[in-house]
């Protein structure tokens, strides 16, 4: 039985951050708990950390879990003058691994955070494994994706977006925020707690998320497969079956990209497989990270 509860986890990120690291443009949010090999847990958009919350309890008693606020979400501190983009977010990364003092580490991305973590740590000698769940593939971006991107520089789109997010009915709608889950009913409680209420609520970070958002280039994906050139390092990847996003086909053909990888695929889950299914997702994460 795992010593750590799911309601432990979640009251985690509820709490204090145990500490501040200074990245330059602000201060990102870190939170640590379990034993054994380190961690390093990068979240996606527009969410923060508190989504890895799902998979704590699966991987506490075996790793040293340390989990990030980019600059923007969560707990993090931030102004509206701090430039944030995604390149801030991967030197961010690197930045926190470094105040960390962290020798030997595997990593964990979702979503866009895989993204920037494969950016972020290409090549590093210090990692021993990198567990990438449901994120951007060198195929390129999903006709579901394109059209999300086309939205973000339409007048009016942030606060939208917030308005969208604060309505249980509509964000269940495909084309806001129901494309992300098979079991849409997970747009409520936590999800609604830790990432939509303060969307729609705090304009701040409502404008955060929407700076991150516009400065996303398809460059970033462009540049995967030489990226992954790098990544010599045992990688797994974890894909949501109903991948919306980010096409489960097109994970199986990112495979091939990466010297040692592999894939494994979590039915009855979309693009938040962690969510949906932490259990499964943590038991294929865990042969890498545990290293």
């Amino acid at each position: 039985m795992a010593t750590l509860t799911a309601a432990d986890a979640s009251e985690l990120f509820r709490a204090e951050p145990q500490k501040y690291l200074d990245v330059g443009a602000g201060d990102v949010a870190y939170r640590t708990i379990g034993s054994g090999p380190d961690v390093v847990f990068v979240h996606g958009w527009p969410v923060s950390g508190a989504t890895f919350r799902t998979l704590l309890p699966h991987l506490a008693d075996h790793v040293t879990c340390h989990v990030l606020d980019l600059l923007g979400a969560g707990s993090s501190r931030f102004d509206s003058d701090s430039p944030l983009s995604i390149d801030q977010h991967i030197e961010a990364v690197r930045r926190a691994v470094d105040l960390l003092g962290l020798q030997r580490f595997s990593v964990v991305g979702h979503d866009s955070g895989g993204m920037i973590a494969r950016h972020a740590l290409a090549g590093d000698s210090r990692l021993t494994g990198m567990g990438l769940i449901d994120t951007e593939q060198p195929h390129g971006l999903s006709w579901r994706f394109k059209v999300f991107l086309a939205n973000r520089r339409v007048p009016g789109f942030g606060s939208a977006l917030g308005w969208l997010a604060g309505q249980p009915r509509l964000r269940r709608n495909g084309f806001v925020l129901g494309d992300a889950f098979v079991d849409r009913s997970l747009l409520d409680g936590e999800f609604d707690e830790f990432f939509l209420r303060p969307l729609a609520a705090d304009p701040l970070r409502r404008a955060a998320a929407i700076k991150v958002l516009r400065s996303f280039d398809p460059r970033y994906v462009q540049e995967l497969t030489r990226l992954h050139r790098h990544i010599t390092v045992p990688v797994q990847l974890v894909w949501g079956e109903q991948d919306k996003f980010f096409p489960v086909d097109w994970a199986r053909e990112m495979v091939d990209t990466f010297p040692e990888a592999r894939l494994t695929v979590i039915r009855g889950a979309g693009l938040f497989s962690h969510e949906e299914r932490p259990s499964e997702v943590a038991e294929a994460l865990l042969p890498v990270l545990a290293l």
